[in-house]
């Protein structure tokens, strides 16, 4: 038999576990090694310190607690937003009704006045013919940034529409609500329009709510009132 020739060789030994301690690596294919992952099993909390477990415990309350405040607070705004007027600032007419729903029934509790004020630029449409609505914008503006300075906190300030206000002054007497509109007007007229050099003015109507009367009604009667000032040759306050 020749010792040199090939021979093909069977046997029954198992191959050498040196090739079983890692997988063959095929030639430009890069090997990449199984990672480690961690598992957080019951069994995996139980065995660390307590200390570490209360602390991980707290700060997750934390962060929910942070979460939950964050929420309630853009709740907050997006409330806020709902009922107040984009241009001006002031409350719009959801806004309005709220605060007016609370007034009334504590001056109904009470029995203390409750005054309501109409509000109506004068010659609000011409400034806006005249000089377009982005000053128009501005009058609104300035109107009521000098009223949210001179009225008190418990006040109520609403833009009803267009150059419309309607405001309430609660525990105010007629003769103290004529008082305080009178006040406002002269501040309000010793400002110029902004790029104008025109004077804003205002007629007003004041009423104070009366027993079992509906706040529509009050708001007509206020209404009302305002119109005769503006018939009186406007930039003026009428008692209703």
């Amino acid at each position: 038999m020749n010792r040199n020739a090939s021979q093909l060789v069977q046997s029954n030994r198992p191959a050498s576990r040196r090739l079983h301690r890692r997988p063959v690596h095929t030639p430009g294919v890069p090997y990449v090694a199984e990672a480690n992952t961690f598992s957080c099993t019951p069994a995996t909390v139980a065995g660390l310190p307590q200390s570490m477990v209360r602390e991980a415990g707290m700060f997750e309350l934390l962060a929910a607690e942070m979460r939950i405040a964050e929420l309630e607070a853009e709740l907050a705004e997006a409330r806020v937003a709902a009922c107040t007027d984009p241009l001006t600032g002031a409350l719009n007419r959801r806004g309005f009704d709220n605060a007016s729903r609370r007034e009334l029934s504590r001056a109904r509790r009470s029995g203390a006045p409750l005054a309501l004020v109409h509000v109506d630029l004068d010659d609000f449409k011409q400034v806006n013919d005249e000089f377009g609505h982005q000053v128009g914008d501005r009058v609104l503006q300035q109107l009521v940034s000098i009223l949210q300075k001179s009225m008190r906190p418990s006040d109520v300030l609403c833009r009803f529409g267009g150059e419309e206000f309607v405001l309430m002054f609660p525990e105010t007497s007629l003769q103290a609500a004529t008082k305080a509109v009178s006040r406002f007007l002269r501040e309000v007229s010793a400002q110029t329009i902004p790029g104008t050099g025109r004077v804003m003015t205002f007629s007003s109507g004041v009423v104070v709510t009366r027993a079992e009367e509906s706040l529509e009604d009050a708001i007509q009667r206020a209404d009302a009132a305002t119109y005769a000032a503006k018939s009186a040759g406007k930039n003026c306050v009428v008692a209703g």
